[in-house]
């Protein structure tokens, strides 16, 4: 019996177009989570959780087919973390917090498959940084899955102007990927090895602590530490150095349109530098000086007229303060308060 060869070649046309439709699907998923996978285990090999990018790296994500996931990247360079302006040594770490804390945030759930934090350095990647258009930095940008024009398509996060930076970035985040970042975890600040360090000298030397005590031999004892400390704690306090310092706020910045000139004032209530909270502190704490030494060293002066004189310019002094207090405060907010003083003042 002969098979004519018409029918077998119509079956074998309509078996290659069944494979086909089958097996493309089945490939593109596939692929897709091929990619996840190898993401989590690059992601395994940094402790921040920030995987390191480079161009092999990004065309395995960017151009082997549709992806279900928002790549969030961090654009560094190495040479410029010693450089106050633009800080991006600060900003870095706080990215870091971003992505370790949405690592322990989510661990049992399937949104650590939906985002994955990355950085590209520029000396290693100068190509990748002109594909996503970057010319300046602080840069971060988030790509969504159906993101086609890595340039056009990337959503910039900027950073420029905020104070809890990595609260700020995480709200961002979270309102354009609709995902949950969680609550930001900060490390301590002390380390639990040094709080055993601590609690182990207090109690070696709570018998001689004591005994220094009973004695009335202590520093606490003399009246010269407690003022001294009465005034470096409301330095302290109305200065802002605590967030200076757990911030990391840099005392000044370079002008980034004349290298020469420095900038030690900030308009704008989003952020603040050192030296800025230093003055503040430097008028309030002239004016809280002056108030004990009207109450008690002028009041014992015995000549009337130096009483006078000196009195007139405590006040002098105190209003100027206060003023300079005020002016920084409408500078800074726009906001002028007319009762206290004329407003053409200030124009």
């Amino acid at each position: 019996m002969v098979i004519s060869a018409k029918p077998i070649t119509i079956l074998l046309l309509l078996l290659t177009i069944t494979h086909i439709f089958l097996s493309t699907p089945y490939s593109s998923s596939a692929a897709a989570a091929n990619i996840v996978s190898d993401l989590h285990s690059l992601q395994s090999q940094f402790p921040s959780g920030i995987i390191h990018l480079n161009e092999t790296i990004l065309y395995r994500i960017f151009n082997s087919g549709a992806r279900s996931f928002y790549v969030i990247i961090f654009f560094d360079a190495i040479q410029l973390h010693d450089k106050p302006e633009p800080n991006l040594k600060t900003i870095k770490s706080e990215y870091a917090l971003i992505a370790k804390s949405f690592s322990i945030n989510n661990q049992n759930s399937s949104n650590l498959s939906k985002i994955f934090f990355c950085d590209i350095e520029f000396s290693e990647s100068e190509k990748d940084f002109l594909r996503f258009g970057i010319h300046a930095l602080p840069n971060i940008r988030i790509v969504p899955p159906d993101a086609d024009d890595l340039k056009s398509d990337s959503i910039p996060l900027d950073v420029s102007e905020s104070s809890n930076l990595a609260e700020s970035m995480a709200g961002f985040i979270e309102s354009k990927t609709g995902l949950s970042i969680g609550r930001i975890h900060r490390p301590p600040i002390i380390s639990k090895s040094q709080l055993g360090f601590l609690i182990a000298g207090l109690l070696i030397s709570m018998p001689f602590l004591t005994k220094k005590i009973l004695a009335g031999e202590t520093p606490f004892h003399h009246k010269r530490i407690w003022m001294f400390g009465i005034m470096f704690v409301y330095f302290f306090s109305v200065s802002g150095t605590m967030f200076i310092l757990i911030r990391k706020v840099p005392l000044f910045v370079m002008d980034r349109k004349d290298p020469n000139r420095l900038i030690f004032f900030y308009k704008g209530v989003g952020m603040q530098f050192g030296v800025e909270g230093l003055y503040v502190g430097f008028l309030f704490m002239t004016v809280g000086l002056l108030l004990p030494f009207i109450t008690r060293v002028i009041v014992r002066i015995k000549d009337s007229m130096i009483q006078r004189a000196t009195m007139v310019s405590a006040m002098i002094v105190s209003f100027w303060a206060v003023k300079e207090v005020v002016g920084l405060n409408h500078w800074k907010t726009g906001y002028h308060a007319h009762a206290y003083l004329p407003s053409n003042w200030y124009n």
